[in-house]
């Protein structure tokens, strides 16, 4: 390991880009909204692609947009790459107890783990609705998967007709069974498409 690190090192990269590079001068955080939905797909892309080089390209240049979104935040005097790291740093820590607070060293299973994570999160969000917080562009699947997860916290859980005669509560249903399978049924729907691509 060198002395300097990558990371910081970043941070004068893109400290001069932003200085010097006309392009990057011009950007804002609504102009950057599109590459970083775009990097994400391609990251998403690369971990499909199970290519361990390919996907470490793709992380950099999704790590890039972080890095840009929290330049343009320190210019405005809001905030720097070293407070969002903090702040996740303090998140971790607080979502973690089994592994920082006093619980630490205690065994836990990773449904335990889960469900102290969404219990510390939902203290902290104060959500009282199941779609709050959730960007309403998730997929479908996956939106339906969190909604229905949430629902069946607050012991409201969510049926669905497999039998019915609309296409979206037979989807729904669907969703419901992957949920409580434990299986992602975005991924599942994935993998079947690129099966019969093979094909």
């Amino acid at each position: 390991m060198s002395d300097s690190s990558a990371l910081l090192d970043l941070v004068e990269v893109m400290a001069r880009l932003r200085a010097q590079c006309p392009w990057k001068q011009q950007q804002t955080h609504r102009s950057l909204a599109r590459y970083l939905l775009e990097e994400t797909h391609e990251t998403l892309e690369a971990i499909e692609s199970g290519d361990a080089e390919h996907l470490r390209e793709e992380l950099g240049d999704l790590l890039l947009q972080v890095y840009f979104h929290a330049a343009i935040a320190a210019e405005a005097g809001e905030y720097d790459i070293e407070d969002v790291a903090a702040d996740l740093r303090a998140k971790l820590i607080r979502r973690n107890p089994h592994v920082f607070g006093d619980a630490a060293g205690e065994q836990r299973s990773v449904h335990e783990v889960n469900e102290a994570w969404e219990h510390i999160k939902r203290a902290e969000k104060q959500r009282e609705h199941p779609t709050d917080g959730l960007p309403g562009s998730l997929p479908a699947l996956l939106w339906a998967d969190k909604v229905i997860d949430r629902m069946g916290r607050d012991g409201r859980p969510v049926a669905a007709d497999p039998a019915s005669t609309e296409l979206g509560e037979r989807l729904l249903a669907l969703a419901v069974e992957a949920h409580a399978a434990g299986v992602d049924a975005e991924q599942a729907l994935r993998d079947a498409v690129r099966h019969r691509l093979a094909d």
